[in-house]
Protein backbone atom coordinates (compact mmCIF):
# COMPACT_ATOMS: atom_id res chain seq x y z
CA UNK A 1 0.00 0.00 0.00
CA UNK A 2 1.40 3.59 -0.82
CA UNK A 3 0.23 7.04 -0.60
CA UNK A 4 1.17 8.74 -3.36
CA UNK A 5 3.26 6.42 -5.91
CA UNK A 6 3.19 3.14 -6.13
CA UNK A 7 6.87 2.32 -7.64
CA UNK A 8 9.88 3.96 -8.71
CA UNK A 9 10.14 5.05 -12.18
CA UNK A 10 12.72 3.39 -14.42
CA UNK A 11 14.95 6.68 -14.67
CA UNK A 12 14.18 9.40 -12.47
CA UNK A 13 14.98 11.70 -15.55
CA UNK A 14 13.14 10.14 -17.66
CA UNK A 15 9.45 11.43 -18.77
CA UNK A 16 6.28 9.24 -18.22
CA UNK A 17 5.34 7.14 -21.47
CA UNK A 18 1.77 5.99 -22.70
CA UNK A 19 1.50 2.19 -22.66
CA UNK A 20 -0.53 0.80 -25.50
CA UNK A 21 -4.50 1.33 -25.62
CA UNK A 22 -6.82 -0.98 -23.44
CA UNK A 23 -3.01 -2.65 -22.02
CA UNK A 24 -2.86 -2.19 -18.14
CA UNK A 25 -4.94 1.08 -17.83
CA UNK A 26 -6.47 -0.26 -14.75
CA UNK A 27 -3.24 0.03 -13.30
CA UNK A 28 -2.37 2.81 -14.32
CA UNK A 29 -5.76 4.28 -13.47
CA UNK A 30 -5.19 3.14 -9.76
CA UNK A 31 -1.63 5.07 -9.82
CA UNK A 32 -2.94 8.07 -11.16
CA UNK A 33 -5.92 7.92 -8.57
CA UNK A 34 -3.54 7.13 -5.58
CA UNK A 35 -0.93 9.96 -6.98
CA UNK A 36 -3.35 13.03 -7.33
CA UNK A 37 -5.56 11.76 -4.00
CA UNK A 38 -1.98 11.79 -1.90
CA UNK A 39 -0.41 15.04 -3.34
CA UNK A 40 -4.54 16.59 -2.84
CA UNK A 41 -5.49 15.09 0.38
CA UNK A 42 -2.01 14.19 2.26
CA UNK A 43 -1.86 17.23 4.41
CA UNK A 44 -5.28 16.43 5.82
CA UNK A 45 -4.57 12.86 6.66
CA UNK A 46 -1.57 13.92 8.12
CA UNK A 47 -2.68 15.91 10.56
CA UNK A 48 -5.58 13.77 11.28
CA UNK A 49 -2.94 10.89 11.89
CA UNK A 50 -0.92 12.96 14.32
CA UNK A 51 -3.96 14.17 16.02
CA UNK A 52 -5.27 10.80 16.44
CA UNK A 53 -2.03 9.40 17.79
CA UNK A 54 -1.90 11.59 20.29
CA UNK A 55 -5.32 11.48 20.94
CA UNK A 56 -4.95 7.36 21.32
CA UNK A 57 -2.58 7.61 23.94
CA UNK A 58 -4.54 10.78 25.86
CA UNK A 59 -6.36 8.35 28.76
CA UNK A 60 -3.05 7.74 30.22
CA UNK A 61 -2.24 11.36 29.96
CA UNK A 62 -5.38 12.43 31.34
CA UNK A 63 -5.41 9.68 34.93
CA UNK A 64 -1.45 11.18 35.15
CA UNK A 65 -2.26 14.93 34.69
CA UNK A 66 -5.88 14.76 36.39
CA UNK A 67 -5.39 12.11 39.54
CA UNK A 68 -6.30 14.07 42.19
CA UNK A 69 -9.71 14.70 40.95
CA UNK A 70 -9.79 10.79 39.95
CA UNK A 71 -8.96 9.01 42.37
CA UNK A 72 -9.64 9.36 46.19
CA UNK A 73 -8.25 7.05 49.16
CA UNK A 74 -9.65 3.63 49.98
CA UNK A 75 -11.82 3.54 52.54
CA UNK A 76 -14.28 0.62 55.01
CA UNK A 77 -17.35 2.80 54.36
CA UNK A 78 -19.22 4.77 51.43
CA UNK A 79 -21.49 7.30 51.87
CA UNK A 80 -25.17 7.27 49.75
CA UNK A 81 -24.98 8.92 46.59
CA UNK A 82 -27.54 11.33 48.18
CA UNK A 83 -24.89 13.34 51.00
CA UNK A 84 -22.20 13.02 48.03
CA UNK A 85 -24.67 14.76 46.02
CA UNK A 86 -25.68 17.15 48.85
CA UNK A 87 -21.56 18.00 49.46
CA UNK A 88 -21.83 18.96 45.30
CA UNK A 89 -25.00 21.01 45.53
CA UNK A 90 -23.54 22.51 48.36
CA UNK A 91 -20.12 23.25 46.40
CA UNK A 92 -21.50 24.73 43.46
CA UNK A 93 -24.55 27.13 44.53
CA UNK A 94 -27.97 27.62 43.70
CA UNK A 95 -29.64 28.01 40.59
CA UNK A 96 -27.16 25.04 38.57
CA UNK A 97 -29.51 21.92 36.89
CA UNK A 98 -28.07 19.29 37.89
CA UNK A 99 -27.75 16.81 34.64
CA UNK A 100 -26.49 13.40 35.32
CA UNK A 101 -24.15 11.36 38.64
CA UNK A 102 -21.75 8.77 37.68
CA UNK A 103 -20.93 7.26 40.55
CA UNK A 104 -17.58 5.67 41.93
CA UNK A 105 -17.18 2.83 39.56
CA UNK A 106 -14.59 1.62 41.88
CA UNK A 107 -12.93 1.92 45.61
CA UNK A 108 -10.33 4.58 45.07
CA UNK A 109 -12.35 6.16 42.40
CA UNK A 110 -14.44 9.29 42.68
CA UNK A 111 -17.58 10.18 42.36
CA UNK A 112 -19.31 12.65 39.37
CA UNK A 113 -21.94 15.33 39.75
CA UNK A 114 -22.64 16.86 36.59
CA UNK A 115 -24.33 20.15 35.91
CA UNK A 116 -25.69 21.26 32.81
CA UNK A 117 -23.91 25.30 31.94
CA UNK A 118 -24.70 27.46 29.30
CA UNK A 119 -21.93 28.76 29.07
CA UNK A 120 -20.03 25.74 28.58
CA UNK A 121 -19.93 23.99 24.61
CA UNK A 122 -22.43 21.21 23.17
CA UNK A 123 -22.17 17.91 24.92
CA UNK A 124 -20.44 19.43 27.84
CA UNK A 125 -21.15 19.42 31.27
CA UNK A 126 -19.85 20.81 34.86
CA UNK A 127 -18.38 17.79 37.03
CA UNK A 128 -17.57 17.85 40.66
CA UNK A 129 -15.50 15.28 41.94
CA UNK A 130 -16.24 13.81 45.34
CA UNK A 131 -14.41 11.15 47.38
CA UNK A 132 -17.39 8.98 47.86
CA UNK A 133 -16.48 8.10 51.83
CA UNK A 134 -15.85 11.87 52.98
CA UNK A 135 -17.85 13.53 50.94
CA UNK A 136 -14.98 15.92 49.98
CA UNK A 137 -14.86 18.25 46.58
CA UNK A 138 -11.61 17.17 44.53
CA UNK A 139 -12.40 18.92 42.01
CA UNK A 140 -13.93 21.29 39.41
CA UNK A 141 -13.87 20.31 35.75
CA UNK A 142 -15.48 20.52 32.30
CA UNK A 143 -16.09 16.74 31.07
CA UNK A 144 -17.43 16.12 27.90
CA UNK A 145 -19.62 13.63 25.93
CA UNK A 146 -20.35 9.77 26.89
CA UNK A 147 -16.53 9.49 27.37
CA UNK A 148 -16.38 12.01 30.45
CA UNK A 149 -13.41 13.40 28.83
CA UNK A 150 -11.42 16.01 30.79
CA UNK A 151 -10.12 19.01 29.75
CA UNK A 152 -6.75 17.70 28.38
CA UNK A 153 -8.19 15.22 26.59
CA UNK A 154 -11.65 16.89 25.22
CA UNK A 155 -8.89 19.60 23.55
CA UNK A 156 -7.11 16.60 21.81
CA UNK A 157 -10.69 15.07 20.59
CA UNK A 158 -11.77 18.09 19.11
CA UNK A 159 -8.22 18.95 17.49
CA UNK A 160 -8.73 15.88 15.68
CA UNK A 161 -12.09 16.08 14.86
CA UNK A 162 -12.11 19.74 13.63
CA UNK A 163 -8.75 21.41 14.40
CA UNK A 164 -11.28 23.44 17.42
CA UNK A 165 -12.88 25.47 13.98
CA UNK A 166 -16.66 24.04 14.90
CA UNK A 167 -18.78 22.89 12.08
CA UNK A 168 -16.76 24.15 9.49
CA UNK A 169 -13.54 22.21 10.63
CA UNK A 170 -15.17 18.60 10.87
CA UNK A 171 -15.13 18.81 6.99
CA UNK A 172 -11.28 18.45 7.13
CA UNK A 173 -11.80 15.27 9.36
CA UNK A 174 -14.52 13.98 7.15
CA UNK A 175 -12.02 15.04 3.49
CA UNK A 176 -9.33 12.98 5.07
CA UNK A 177 -11.71 9.93 6.63
CA UNK A 178 -13.58 9.71 3.16
CA UNK A 179 -10.58 9.44 0.44
CA UNK A 180 -7.93 7.23 3.18
CA UNK A 181 -10.02 4.35 2.16
CA UNK A 182 -9.71 5.39 -1.22
CA UNK A 183 -6.37 5.29 -1.20
CA UNK A 184 -5.85 2.74 0.71
CA UNK A 185 -7.46 0.40 -1.85
CA UNK A 186 -6.01 1.79 -4.68
CA UNK A 187 -2.38 1.17 -2.93
CA UNK A 188 -3.14 -2.06 -2.10
CA UNK A 189 -4.39 -3.05 -5.00
CA UNK A 190 -0.88 -1.85 -7.02
CA UNK A 191 0.87 -3.53 -4.22
CA UNK A 192 -0.83 -6.62 -5.40
CA UNK A 193 -0.04 -5.99 -9.13
CA UNK A 194 3.52 -5.35 -8.63
CA UNK A 195 4.04 -7.93 -6.00
CA UNK A 196 2.66 -10.52 -8.80
CA UNK A 197 4.61 -8.77 -11.64
CA UNK A 198 8.12 -9.18 -9.74
CA UNK A 199 6.98 -12.33 -7.89
CA UNK A 200 8.92 -10.26 -4.90
CA UNK A 201 5.83 -10.46 -2.40
CA UNK A 202 8.23 -11.71 0.38
CA UNK A 203 10.46 -8.81 -0.48
CA UNK A 204 7.98 -6.31 -0.03
CA UNK A 205 6.27 -7.16 3.02
CA UNK A 206 9.31 -5.69 5.11
CA UNK A 207 11.11 -2.60 4.02
CA UNK A 208 14.89 -2.51 2.74
CA UNK A 209 18.14 -1.71 4.71
CA UNK A 210 20.38 -1.95 1.38
CA UNK A 211 18.38 -0.13 -1.07
CA UNK A 212 19.56 3.96 -1.28
CA UNK A 213 17.42 6.98 -2.26
CA UNK A 214 14.21 6.74 -3.77
CA UNK A 215 13.85 2.94 -3.93
CA UNK A 216 14.84 2.54 -0.06
CA UNK A 217 12.11 5.22 0.48
CA UNK A 218 9.49 2.98 -1.67
CA UNK A 219 10.32 0.23 0.10
CA UNK A 220 9.65 1.81 3.32
CA UNK A 221 6.29 3.32 2.33
CA UNK A 222 5.43 -0.08 0.23
CA UNK A 223 6.13 -2.14 2.92
CA UNK A 224 4.45 -0.42 6.08
CA UNK A 225 1.31 0.12 3.37
CA UNK A 226 0.80 -2.78 3.10
CA UNK A 227 0.22 -4.07 6.72
CA UNK A 228 -1.42 -1.31 7.71
CA UNK A 229 -3.79 -1.21 4.63
CA UNK A 230 -6.69 -2.84 7.09
CA UNK A 231 -6.46 -0.62 9.69
CA UNK A 232 -6.78 2.29 7.33
CA UNK A 233 -9.66 1.31 5.94
CA UNK A 234 -11.26 0.35 9.11
CA UNK A 235 -10.68 3.71 10.25
CA UNK A 236 -12.16 5.28 7.36
CA UNK A 237 -15.14 3.14 7.63
CA UNK A 238 -15.80 4.53 11.58
CA UNK A 239 -14.29 7.90 10.79
CA UNK A 240 -17.28 8.64 7.90
CA UNK A 241 -20.07 7.17 10.52
CA UNK A 242 -20.06 10.04 12.46
CA UNK A 243 -19.38 13.02 10.28
CA UNK A 244 -21.61 15.48 9.26
CA UNK A 245 -22.45 14.69 5.37
CA UNK A 246 -21.61 10.91 5.05
CA UNK A 247 -22.70 10.11 8.27
CA UNK A 248 -26.23 11.09 7.30
CA UNK A 249 -25.83 8.73 4.63
CA UNK A 250 -24.71 6.00 6.62
CA UNK A 251 -27.86 6.96 9.17
CA UNK A 252 -30.33 6.82 5.94
CA UNK A 253 -28.93 3.25 5.08
CA UNK A 254 -28.70 2.16 8.42
CA UNK A 255 -32.93 2.82 8.96
CA UNK A 256 -33.82 1.52 5.87
CA UNK A 257 -32.83 -1.91 7.33
CA UNK A 258 -33.77 -1.43 10.42
CA UNK A 259 -29.94 -1.74 11.75
CA UNK A 260 -30.16 1.51 14.13
CA UNK A 261 -29.59 1.22 17.80
CA UNK A 262 -32.77 0.96 20.24
CA UNK A 263 -32.82 3.56 22.68
CA UNK A 264 -34.48 3.37 25.86
CA UNK A 265 -38.26 5.37 26.00
CA UNK A 266 -38.25 8.03 28.95
CA UNK A 267 -42.08 8.75 28.44
CA UNK A 268 -44.61 8.14 31.37
CA UNK A 269 -47.33 8.34 28.40
CA UNK A 270 -46.09 5.55 26.36
CA UNK A 271 -45.08 7.77 23.51
CA UNK A 272 -41.71 6.62 21.61
CA UNK A 273 -38.15 7.05 22.16
CA UNK A 274 -35.77 9.17 19.71
CA UNK A 275 -32.54 9.11 19.04
CA UNK A 276 -29.46 6.42 18.15
CA UNK A 277 -26.09 5.81 18.61
CA UNK A 278 -24.53 8.67 16.58
CA UNK A 279 -27.38 11.38 18.19
CA UNK A 280 -25.52 11.09 21.31
CA UNK A 281 -22.39 9.36 20.38
CA UNK A 282 -20.28 12.36 21.28
CA UNK A 283 -23.17 14.21 23.72
CA UNK A 284 -24.67 11.66 25.58
CA UNK A 285 -27.69 13.41 25.25
CA UNK A 286 -29.36 16.79 25.73
CA UNK A 287 -29.03 17.56 29.50
CA UNK A 288 -31.88 17.13 31.75
CA UNK A 289 -33.99 20.42 32.61
CA UNK A 290 -34.48 20.87 36.30
CA UNK A 291 -37.84 19.57 37.50
CA UNK A 292 -39.35 22.20 40.75
CA UNK A 293 -36.51 21.97 42.68
CA UNK A 294 -34.33 20.23 41.47
CA UNK A 295 -33.68 16.31 41.76
CA UNK A 296 -34.40 14.87 45.24
CA UNK A 297 -30.76 13.59 46.10
CA UNK A 298 -31.98 10.62 47.67
CA UNK A 299 -33.88 9.36 44.69
CA UNK A 300 -30.36 9.16 42.60
CA UNK A 301 -30.15 5.66 45.35
CA UNK A 302 -33.09 4.15 44.73
CA UNK A 303 -33.50 4.53 41.10
CA UNK A 304 -29.91 3.01 40.93
CA UNK A 305 -30.83 -0.11 43.51
CA UNK A 306 -33.86 -0.55 40.88
CA UNK A 307 -31.48 -0.57 38.00
CA UNK A 308 -29.32 -3.19 39.40
CA UNK A 309 -32.01 -5.14 39.98
CA UNK A 310 -33.31 -5.07 36.51
CA UNK A 311 -29.84 -4.87 34.14
CA UNK A 312 -27.22 -3.06 35.29
CA UNK A 313 -24.36 -4.57 36.57
CA UNK A 314 -21.53 -2.86 35.90
CA UNK A 315 -19.46 -0.21 37.91
CA UNK A 316 -19.61 2.58 34.98
CA UNK A 317 -22.78 3.68 35.07
CA UNK A 318 -24.98 7.32 34.68
CA UNK A 319 -28.11 8.05 36.56
CA UNK A 320 -29.84 10.82 34.58
CA UNK A 321 -32.94 12.72 36.08
CA UNK A 322 -36.40 13.24 33.93
CA UNK A 323 -36.23 15.96 31.77
CA UNK A 324 -39.51 16.69 32.84
CA UNK A 325 -42.67 15.96 34.97
CA UNK A 326 -44.10 13.49 32.41
CA UNK A 327 -40.62 11.57 31.85
CA UNK A 328 -38.61 8.58 33.44
CA UNK A 329 -35.33 8.26 35.59
CA UNK A 330 -32.78 6.59 32.91
CA UNK A 331 -29.77 4.90 34.46
CA UNK A 332 -27.39 3.61 31.78
CA UNK A 333 -24.40 1.19 31.68
CA UNK A 334 -21.36 3.40 29.74
CA UNK A 335 -18.49 0.96 30.19
CA UNK A 336 -17.29 0.61 26.70
CA UNK A 337 -14.25 -1.81 27.30
CA UNK A 338 -14.81 -5.10 26.49
CA UNK A 339 -16.94 -6.95 27.06
CA UNK A 340 -19.48 -4.39 26.11
CA UNK A 341 -22.15 -2.92 28.99
CA UNK A 342 -24.54 -0.68 27.39
CA UNK A 343 -27.69 -1.62 29.05
CA UNK A 344 -30.37 0.94 30.38
CA UNK A 345 -33.31 1.31 32.13
CA UNK A 346 -35.91 3.89 32.62
CA UNK A 347 -37.81 4.02 36.35
CA UNK A 348 -40.74 5.92 37.49
CA UNK A 349 -39.49 8.55 40.13
CA UNK A 350 -42.41 8.34 41.86
CA UNK A 351 -43.41 4.37 41.89
CA UNK A 352 -40.31 2.99 41.39
CA UNK A 353 -41.92 0.86 38.53
CA UNK A 354 -39.79 0.35 35.69
CA UNK A 355 -40.92 1.74 32.46
CA UNK A 356 -38.40 0.60 29.82
CA UNK A 357 -35.32 -0.99 29.64
CA UNK A 358 -32.78 -1.94 26.39
CA UNK A 359 -30.14 -5.13 26.58
CA UNK A 360 -27.38 -4.80 24.07
CA UNK A 361 -27.16 -8.34 24.18
CA UNK A 362 -30.97 -7.88 22.19
CA UNK A 363 -29.45 -5.11 19.73
CA UNK A 364 -29.51 -5.75 16.08
CA UNK A 365 -25.81 -6.79 14.78
CA UNK A 366 -25.40 -3.31 12.67
CA UNK A 367 -26.48 -1.73 15.98
CA UNK A 368 -23.59 -4.16 17.74
CA UNK A 369 -21.14 -3.51 14.95
CA UNK A 370 -21.23 -0.15 14.91
CA UNK A 371 -21.17 0.25 18.78
CA UNK A 372 -17.83 -1.92 18.39
CA UNK A 373 -16.27 -0.26 15.48
CA UNK A 374 -16.87 3.51 17.45
CA UNK A 375 -14.99 1.96 20.99
CA UNK A 376 -12.16 0.21 18.47
CA UNK A 377 -11.71 3.37 16.87
CA UNK A 378 -11.51 5.71 20.24
CA UNK A 379 -9.71 3.12 21.77
CA UNK A 380 -11.58 2.57 24.23
CA UNK A 381 -12.80 -1.44 23.35
CA UNK A 382 -9.29 -3.18 24.70
CA UNK A 383 -7.62 -0.42 26.82
CA UNK A 384 -3.77 -0.35 26.93
CA UNK A 385 -3.57 -2.70 23.76
CA UNK A 386 -6.34 -0.89 21.71
CA UNK A 387 -4.09 2.53 22.14
CA UNK A 388 -0.73 0.99 21.28
CA UNK A 389 -2.44 -0.22 18.21
CA UNK A 390 -3.71 2.79 17.20
CA UNK A 391 -1.08 5.00 18.12
CA UNK A 392 1.38 2.36 15.89
CA UNK A 393 -1.32 2.75 13.27
CA UNK A 394 -1.68 6.23 12.91
CA UNK A 395 2.24 7.47 13.22
CA UNK A 396 2.77 4.51 10.18
CA UNK A 397 -0.08 6.57 8.29
CA UNK A 398 1.96 10.22 9.26
CA UNK A 399 5.09 8.08 7.63
CA UNK A 400 3.43 6.71 4.49
CA UNK A 401 2.35 10.42 3.84
CA UNK A 402 5.98 11.77 4.42
CA UNK A 403 7.65 9.27 2.40
CA UNK A 404 5.03 9.74 -0.21
CA UNK A 405 5.99 13.38 -0.37
CA UNK A 406 9.77 12.66 -0.31
CA UNK A 407 9.37 10.21 -3.36
CA UNK A 408 7.44 13.01 -5.13
CA UNK A 409 10.45 14.88 -5.00
CA UNK A 410 13.52 12.24 -5.43
CA UNK A 411 12.01 11.64 -9.10
CA UNK A 412 12.24 14.93 -9.93
CA UNK A 413 14.25 15.14 -12.69
CA UNK A 414 18.01 15.79 -11.72
CA UNK A 415 19.08 17.12 -15.05
CA UNK A 416 16.47 20.25 -15.06
CA UNK A 417 17.87 21.83 -12.10
CA UNK A 418 14.03 24.24 -12.86
CA UNK A 419 11.87 20.92 -11.67
CA UNK A 420 11.64 21.05 -7.78
CA UNK A 421 9.19 17.90 -7.73
CA UNK A 422 9.37 14.92 -9.68
CA UNK A 423 6.96 13.47 -12.93
CA UNK A 424 3.69 12.47 -12.65
CA UNK A 425 1.61 9.29 -14.02
CA UNK A 426 1.21 9.33 -17.42
CA UNK A 427 -2.22 11.56 -18.95
CA UNK A 428 -5.27 10.23 -20.70
CA UNK A 429 -5.60 6.51 -18.79
CA UNK A 430 -9.17 6.54 -19.31
CA UNK A 431 -8.70 7.76 -22.85
CA UNK A 432 -7.13 4.17 -23.11
CA UNK A 433 -9.26 2.25 -21.21
CA UNK A 434 -11.68 -0.10 -23.12
CA UNK A 435 -15.42 1.60 -22.96
CA UNK A 436 -17.10 -1.00 -20.10
CA UNK A 437 -13.58 0.48 -18.05
CA UNK A 438 -15.00 3.65 -18.50
CA UNK A 439 -18.30 2.93 -17.45
CA UNK A 440 -17.17 1.08 -14.70
CA UNK A 441 -15.05 3.92 -13.31
CA UNK A 442 -18.17 6.34 -13.91
CA UNK A 443 -20.61 4.77 -12.22
CA UNK A 444 -18.62 3.79 -9.09
CA UNK A 445 -17.34 7.31 -8.70
CA UNK A 446 -20.65 8.50 -8.91
CA UNK A 447 -22.17 6.39 -6.67
CA UNK A 448 -18.72 7.47 -3.98
CA UNK A 449 -19.73 10.60 -5.06
CA UNK A 450 -23.07 10.39 -4.00
CA UNK A 451 -22.51 8.48 -1.02
CA UNK A 452 -20.01 10.93 0.07
CA UNK A 453 -20.80 14.18 -0.59
CA UNK A 454 -17.29 15.72 0.70
CA UNK A 455 -15.34 13.44 -1.58
CA UNK A 456 -17.72 13.72 -4.22
CA UNK A 457 -16.59 18.14 -3.80
CA UNK A 458 -13.79 17.84 -3.81
CA UNK A 459 -13.41 14.88 -6.70
CA UNK A 460 -14.78 17.44 -8.83
CA UNK A 461 -12.12 20.17 -7.55
CA UNK A 462 -9.19 17.29 -8.63
CA UNK A 463 -10.35 16.65 -11.88
CA UNK A 464 -10.70 20.66 -12.18
CA UNK A 465 -7.12 20.91 -11.16
CA UNK A 466 -6.12 18.00 -13.26
CA UNK A 467 -7.67 19.63 -16.69
CA UNK A 468 -5.55 23.10 -16.42
CA UNK A 469 -2.75 21.50 -15.66
CA UNK A 470 -3.18 19.40 -18.85
CA UNK A 471 -4.28 22.08 -20.67
CA UNK A 472 -0.96 24.20 -19.65
CA UNK A 473 1.10 21.71 -20.32
CA UNK A 474 -0.31 21.46 -24.21
CA UNK A 475 0.14 25.17 -23.99
CA UNK A 476 4.17 25.09 -23.13
CA UNK A 477 4.29 22.13 -25.72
Amino acid sequence: MTILTTEPAESPSSPPTSPPPHRGWFGQFLRRLHFYAGIFVGPFILIAAISGALYAVSPQIEKAVYAHELYAPKADTYLPLAEQIDAANAFIGGGATLSAVRPAPKEGDTTRVMYADDSLGESESRAIFIDPATAEVRGDLTVYGTSGALPLRTWLDQLHRSLHLGDVGRLYSELAASWLGIIAVAGLGLWVMRAVKTRKAKEMLHPSFKRKGLRRTFSWHASVGVWAAIGMLFLSATGITWSQYGGESVNKIQTAIDWTTPAVSTSLDGSAPAGGEHAHHHGGGAPAEPVGDGPNPATFDSVLSVAQDVNVNTGLVEIKPPEDENSAWVVSEIQRSFPTEVDSVAVNGTTMEVVDRTDFKDFNIGAKLTRWGIDTHMGNMFGLPNQLVLFALASGIACMVVWGYVMWWQRRPKHDTNRKFGVTPARGVLRRSPWWGIVSVVAVAGFVAWFLPVLGVSLIGFILVDLILGWRARSKK
